[in-house]
């Protein structure tokens, strides 16, 4: 009799902490999900129910032979375990229990699919692959011999899921392609010149010798021009990277204070953050952090510090090693998110107040010199053919350069406005 009562306590512990657990899964969930915990809450309860009302016949003492209850096995858990019910509670827990394994295949269903909608499948980089071929030998020496360390840091901090010896390997591959391409437009340019007048392509009949020793910084420069590309690009998708983690920050501090409250462990926090879909940047460098500690085996410690020295964004950094000292320190997680929260939040309205400050000024600059300048020069224009002034070129080629500075500086002052302008 006591064991039978020990073994039903034992087993409403065990499904007190999954009715917690569940429960805790449901303030963070929505729509179907919620409402199949909430099944999984009711269905917990309704069987320590019906455990409890069991209490009363197994403390009841009788001088008639006491009958053996019947065993059933409870898969909620792993490990297989026993308990003491008969008669109609045994039927009633049968029915809730069916009901909880109901629910919970169908939770298991809905995992499955979620993780099979989020693989994402990417095709080995062809380029990367052939520049290999030529140059993976040579650019894996120079990483060992300790050069272009800033430029690997580069590709890992911006996430172009690229390795460092393969991108040296396009790099260096696509300077020989430059400067081929630079060749043949050497060549072309030796035998033809190129004017503003109709036909735009003439030949050249002046002396080849000194026309080639002109010309001959054309192949140089286009491989210069590919090595600045190459070398640069790594780190304007780093800042651009950061910029959109940053704008995505503030939002996902507050989120994280807001499930702390809950009582919930900092590691169990970060994966909720890491499989939301509200997120993408952020995610993804949360991501890092949970395969640090599931794939490495790091503690969680170890690898904010390990994700805080990769990541392209500073205050995100600042975010991860703050989370560690707070975690080793033993202080109130729910307490920092709301500070942190509070700061990044101020620091977002003022970058905003900002970028709305220079799209004023660079509107006001636009129509000065992009929509009055053209007008002028188009005036000008005009009264320099009526009045018949040399000026060395044709009116033509005047319109035509005229026009080709208005689109240069209408390329470059949307270039420029979009750099400046925030990831949201």
């Amino acid at each position: 009799m006591i064991d039978d009562l020990r073994r039903n306590i034992d087993k409403e512990i065990k499904m007190t902490a999954e009715l917690n657990k569940y429960f805790d899964r449901s303030l963070l969930t929505q729509g179907d999900e919620k409402r199949i915990y909430l099944g999984l809450v009711k269905s917990l309860i309704n069987q320590i129910k019906i455990l409890n009302n069991v209490v009363p016949d197994l403390l009841n003492i009788s001088l008639a032979s006491k009958l053996t209850p019947p065993s059933v096995e409870l898969p909620l858990k792993e490990e297989n375990y026993e308990f003491a019910i008969s008669g109609k509670g045994k039927d009633e827990f049968l029915k809730e229990l069916n009901i909880s394994e109901n629910l919970i295949n169908k939770l298991k269903k809905r995992d499955y699919k979620k993780e099979k909608n989020e693989e994402i499948f990417k095709k080995p980089n062809l380029y990367g692959k052939f520049a290999n071929k030529f140059f993976l030998d040579f650019s894996e020496k120079l990483i060992k011999k300790g050069k272009l360390k800033a430029l690997i840091f580069n590709v890992r901090r911006s996430n172009m899921n690229i390795l460092g010896a393969t991108y040296i390997s396009m790099m260096l591959f696509s300077l020989v392609v430059a400067f081929l391409i630079g060749v043949l437009v050497f060549i072309f340019f030796i035998f033809f010149e190129v004017s503003f007048a109709v036909p735009f392509i003439n030949s050249f009949d002046g002396n080849y010798l000194i026309r080639t020793i002109k010309l001959l910084w054309i192949p140089f420069m286009f491989s210069l021009v590919s090595f600045i590309g190459f070398y640069s690009y790594p780190g304007a998708e780093k800042s651009a990277l950061g910029k959109r983690i940053d704008s995505e920050l503030p939002f996902v501090v507050i989120h994280m204070g807001s499930i702390s409250g809950s009582g919930i462990e900092p590691l169990e926090i970060l994966k909720i953050i890491a499989t939301s879909k509200e997120y993408k940047y952020a995610g993804m460098e949360v991501r890092k952090l949970i395969n640090q500690t599931n794939v490495y085996g790091y503690d969680l410690s170890t690898a904010l510090r390990n994700v805080a020295h990769t990541t392209p964004s500073v205050k995100f950094a600042e975010l991860l090693n703050g989370i560690g000292v707070t975690i080793n320190s033993g202080g109130g997680m729910q307490n920092f998110f709301e500070k942190r929260a509070e700061s990044l939040l101020l620091e977002y309205r003022l970058e905003r107040e900002k970028s709305t400050k220079t799209s004023e000024t660079f509107m006001d600059l636009y129509i000065s010199i992009v929509i009055a300048t053209p007008m002028i020069l188009l005036m000008v224009l005009m009264m320099v053919a009526v009045s018949g002034i040399k000026t060395g070129f044709s009116p033509q080629q005047m319109t035509i350069a005229i026009i080709g500075i208005v689109t240069i500086i209408n390329i470059l002052f949307l270039t420029f406005l979009h750099l400046k302008q925030p990831a949201y």
